[in-house]
């Protein structure tokens, strides 16, 4: 059960972590495309937005490759955890003001046309799955391939390798 448990891990990690890799990826060549879209949720002064609309990509890249890679995997975890709780309140805070926003997670931002749906329950609902993925990833061992674990540095979360017959499942901190 607990080698099973491992690869959920690893595919939650993946998930997560090429998710926001490729938000990152997408944004980082347009930073005043990004810029705009955290400006458009009308949330932070503007100098502030472009602050985080330049940061966001670069953090999304980093955190994205150490979750895949599964180093520093539980702090890495937690920053893209807490991207999504900030996501899921952006997200809902332009929802409940009536913004008509495209939330430029992957690319673009800035406001929609009143014929196009914002498609913000199925943001959410995508967000809510990532922070799903975050949480597992915090409260599970780093998962298979991890370098966190070649490298000792998942202390007690480690389940042990493939071949760890006799692990009891007691991979709790």
């Amino acid at each position: 059960m607990v080698k099973a448990l491992s690869w959920v891990t690893t595919l939650a990690r993946l998930v997560l972590g090429i998710s926001l890799f490729v938000a990152g990826a997408i944004k980082i060549g347009a930073p005043a495309v990004s810029v705009q879209a955290v400006k458009a949720y009308q949330l932070l002064p503007d100098a502030m937005a472009t602050v985080v609309g330049h940061g966001l990509p670069i953090a999304e890249i980093i955190v994205g490759i150490l979750l895949v890679l599964g180093l520093l995997t539980r702090p890495s975890a937690i920053v893209g955890g807490v991207l999504m709780v900030a996501f899921i309140i952006g997200i809902s805070s332009a929802w409940a003001r009536g913004l008509r926003i495209d939330c430029g997670c992957f690319g673009g931002g800035g406001t929609v046309g009143a014929d196009q749906d914002p498609g913000y329950i199925w943001e959410l609902l995508r967000d809510a799955g990532y922070l799903i993925c975050a949480a597992w990833i915090i409260y599970r061992p780093p998962g298979r391939f991890a370098m966190d674990s070649a490298l000792g540095l998942s202390g007690s979360r480690d389940p042990g390798t493939a071949d760890d017959d006799d692990d009891d499942g007691s991979d709790m901190d």
